[in-house]
């Protein structure tokens, strides 16, 4: 009976394994025993190294395990730097416009997005030390953004500097861009054009102008957009200097075979004259529109030296307006003669200021050659306080009169603020406008200070306004003459 119930039991009998597996598992335990040797042998040996040999012989050996290692790595990292020297790099400038809307992907986790009042669209970067893949001709790559703390300049170490765009100026930034070697030839003579190519269209497409101000003896990396509303339309300026000056720089932007051939560099300069209140600065933002160019506004009382001004040169870029305001008061440029004088003087004490020979050759000299396609823009109240030495062509090619109020500017004034042509005051006001001097900004400021009146109000205004600079005038020539009389 019990012999039936073991032989009613369900018995399980493990097979023995057959000889190719025992033979497989008994070369994977001798592996895995000579690793562990290896491994222990070689901590050993470190360790003794570490102990034994100097300093030296071991980042020999280091050394030359790591190029090993390169050598066998199939993969190719190239570096794009921020700045090439003391410019802005056009590729790591055209990598983040092109990454900015191409970050979008699931392999991206972290991004910097951001928004100022005048942009239509956010702006979408890579966050810091942050990776993204692409395909591109079924290759791929890998950037990633690359974030390198440096020590930061003594100005930014105030404690009140604490914005991202402050952190930036104690920054290294670059993109590394991986691929496998074989593809090399296809990145940089295919793919890196793509990018510049890609970056250009969306810079046309976003229209968007830019104002850079000088910070620190650079270009300051805060810049802001420029929305300036005025164009060569609505600009109120004499009828025929307007024509001549959209035709002036037409031919400058397609002129680059022509400045080429006449061995001179691409860039025109063009100087704004005449009494506050005539439109310099709407003619500059009228040219901006124009163009489609960014503006460097130069404070030339905050640099330092002449050397400062060739770099500041340097690092902007082409395709680009620098204006220089109020060149005959900023700052007190010391004339030829002077500098001629002082010349016993050491070369730091000579150094330390803005001279005008440092100016001239800023604007004409060999420095100014190292860029192609700027404009350069002087305004001055005082022509005549100017040395002759600036305002010759080659440096100031086109002298601008911003004189006061005529009757091609009234008429261009009254239709952009009361939007008529005809009215029955304004030959009244033509009169009285060629009688006395006024600006088109003080016509402007009585033009809008009746604006929700109409028409009739807003023209009886300004008439009221000029007849009384118009007895004002009168007044004061009758007091000259009785002070001349009484003189005599």
């Amino acid at each position: 009976m019990m012999q039936n119930q073991f032989m009613g039991r369900s018995c399980k009998v493990r097979a023995k394994p057959s000889a190719a597996a025992y033979q497989k598992m008994s070369k994977a335990k001798i592996a895995l025993s000579t690793a562990a040797s290896i491994a222990a042998s070689a901590m050993l040996i470190r360790s003794i190294a570490n102990e034994i040999l100097p300093s030296g012989i071991q980042d020999y050996f280091c050394s030359g395990l790591h190029r090993v290692s390169r050598y066998m790595s199939s993969q190719l990292t190239i570096v794009i730097e921020e700045f090439k020297g003391l410019s802005i790099n056009q590729v790591f400038e055209a990598a983040h416009l092109y990454l900015g809307v191409r970050t979008n992907a699931a392999s991206t986790q972290r991004l910097r997005v951001g928004k100022t009042e005048n942009e239509k669209t956010l702006e979408i970067t890579l966050d810091r030390n942050e990776e993204f893949f692409d395909v591109y001709e079924n290759v791929k790559l890998k950037w990633r953004f690359v974030c390198l703390q440096v020590q930061a300049p003594a100005a930014f170490r105030n404690g009140n500097m604490g914005d991202y765009n402050a952190s930036l100026r104690s920054e290294v930034r670059q993109y590394e861009l991986s691929f496998h070697n074989k593809h090399k030839d296809t990145v940089l003579n295919v793919y890196l054009p793509h990018i510049l190519e890609k970056a250009n269209a969306i810079k046309k497409e976003s229209n968007v102008i830019k104002l850079h101000t000088v910070n620190y003896d650079r270009w300051d990396a805060n810049d802001t957009i420029f929305k300036h509303p005025m164009t060569f339309k609505s600009l109120a300026l004499d009828a025929e200097l307007k024509e001549d000056l959209v035709e002036d720089l037409d031919n400058f932007m397609n002129g680059k075979e022509y400045y080429e051939r006449i061995g001179r560099s691409w860039k025109r300069g063009y100087l704004l004259y005449g009494p506050p209140g005539t439109g310099k600065s709407s003619l500059i933002a009228a040219m901006a529109n124009h163009l489609k160019f960014d503006i460097y506004d130069l404070d030339l009382t905050g640099i330092q030296s002449n050397s400062d001004l060739r770099v500041l040169l340097l690092s902007m870029p082409s395709q680009s307006i620098l204006v220089i305001e109020d060149i005959d008061c900023s700052i007190k440029l010391q004339n030829r003669e002077s500098e001629d004088s002082s010349k016993n003087q050491s070369e730091n004490q000579r150094d330390d200021k803005v001279t005008l020979s440092g100016l001239l050759n800023f604007i004409d000299g060999l420095w100014s050659c190292c860029g192609e396609k700027r404009i350069i823009i002087f305004t001055t109240n005082h022509k005549e306080k100017l040395d002759p030495a600036l305002l010759r062509p080659g440096r100031m090619d086109m002298h601008i009169p911003m004189s006061y109020c005529n009757t091609s500017v009234f008429e261009q004034l009254v239709f952009n603020y009361l939007g008529i042509s005809h009215h029955h005051l304004l030959e009244q006001i033509q009169e009285l406008i060629m009688e006395v001097e006024v600006t088109p900004a003080e016509v402007a400021g009585e033009l809008m200070k009746r604006k929700c009146g109409g028409a009739d109000i807003s023209l009886q205004g300004l008439s009221k306004f000029l007849q009384a600079k118009k007895t004002e005038k009168i007044k004061r020539k009758t007091n000259m003459k009785w002070m001349s009389l009484a003189a005599q």
